[in-house]
């Protein structure tokens, strides 16, 4: 009998792996890695010793951010010629702020088959346990590094009221939680959830007030890979502000910064500042 097309192509497989206790690896994906005939991977090091640690040999690929378009077509000719390959990236699920998507997007445009494996992610490891509504919520990633960037896109998720969930570094936490302050708010819930699975590991959560001076009072905090959750916009109650007060925010805008304005606004008529701050961005901006 002639060989379908099917069953002469190999098959991706999209295998997480650990972020951080390798008791998290499942059967399933070792059972994967010990029959693929390739593994590409973003750090072919990194991915090594965890394969090492479970006795198992293969050969590496590496399909990073900087050479995964070019590298995508050749893996797929491989997947085309019969080979079976597992795409994993440093730690947890592929594709989840990680390289992948043009490999994976290549194969189902050419009909290569994908088989996604279920483990381990930080940003649902971390949201499960951060006791803030899980039901909607938006992944975001990681935000730019340049502060206009970083004030940009945290202003265009200013009224989301689905939770937020960001990737951080050790580096930049701190910055990053101050600009959160200044465009949500400093009385807006954040958990943050730091070394996830590791031996460190920690989640704390508190407004962005109490959360930034916290952190300064201890060098260690800051240290570690962050999951930044944030709680969603409480809806605005216009009723709440008075003709009046839309009138006086709108001409104290004039001459301050909204920030300071809103301050002004609810000294003069009572209410959050936020509520005015928000108001504003939403009718202002």
């Amino acid at each position: 009998m002639q060989k379908t097309l099917e069953t002469t192509q190999g098959i991706l497989y999209i295998v997480p792996t650990p972020i951080g206790n390798l008791q998290d690896i499942t059967e399933r994906a070792l059972a994967t890695f010990a029959q693929v005939d390739l593994i590409a991977a973003e750090d072919t090091r990194h991915s090594g010793l965890l394969l090492s640690h479970y006795g198992i040999k293969k050969p590496f690929f590496a399909l990073h951010d900087h050479n995964e378009q070019q590298k995508a077509t050749h893996l797929l000719e491989k997947l085309q010629q019969g080979m079976n390959i597992a795409l994993v990236s440093d730690a947890g699920t592929p594709l989840i702020s990680d390289p992948g998507f043009h490999l994976v997007r290549a194969c189902r445009q050419a009909g290569v088959k994908v088989v996604p494996l279920p483990g381990a992610c930080a940003a649902i490891t971390a949201l499960s346990g951060a006791g803030i509504a899980s039901d909607r919520f938006c992944f975001e990633g990681f935000l730019p590094a340049k502060p206009k960037g970083k004030m940009d896109k945290l202003q265009q998720v200013a009224n989301e009221e689905r939770t937020l969930i960001f990737y951080e570094s050790t580096h930049r936490i701190l910055a990053t939680l101050e600009t959160m302050a200044e465009v949500f708010g400093a009385d807006r819930y954040v958990v943050l959830a730091r070394e996830i699975t590791k031996t460190w590991e920690s989640i704390t959560g508190d407004t962005l007030e109490n959360l930034i001076p916290w952190l300064k009072e201890d060098a260690n905090r800051t240290k570690g890979e962050m999951v930044v959750i944030v709680e969603g916009k409480a809806p605005t109650d216009c009723a709440e502000i008075s003709p009046q007060a839309q009138k006086a925010l709108q001409l104290l805008v004039q001459e301050l910064p909204l920030k300071k304005a809103s301050a002004l606004t609810a000294e003069l008529f009572g209410g959050k500042k936020n509520a005015y701050y928000q108001w504003g961005l939403d009718n202002l901006a």
